[in-house]
């Protein structure tokens, strides 16, 4: 009886502890390699990202993100939550 507890209550714990998420990444300040923590954004896609930030200027929100090629609908639904789009980016001071 104590084992099979024991089993249930790590996995109860295991199972909370993976519902909670990182925070939200900014498309409009983070770097590729930042990028790359959102589901279907590999390396060549956050480079694109970085790439058409550049050039076109901040994202709007996250349904800017499909208009960067290689990006479509199903990627920006599927990250939506874990997607903001800052006015402004802070950087560190020393």
């Amino acid at each position: 009886m104590k084992k099979s507890l024991t089993i249930s209550l790590l996995l109860t714990l295991g199972l909370s502890a993976g519902i909670a998420t990182a925070a939200p990444v900014d498309i409009n300040c983070a770097d590729a390699g930042t990028l790359t923590a959102l589901n279907g954004i590999g390396e060549a896609k956050a480079q694109a990202i970085v790439a058409y930030r550049a050039e076109h200027g901040p994202f709007a929100g996250a349904d800017d993100l499909a208009n960067v090629k290689g990006i479509g609908a199903k990627i920006v639904e599927a990250n939506r939550t874990d997607i903001t789009a800052s006015d402004t980016c802070s950087t560190p001071t020393d």
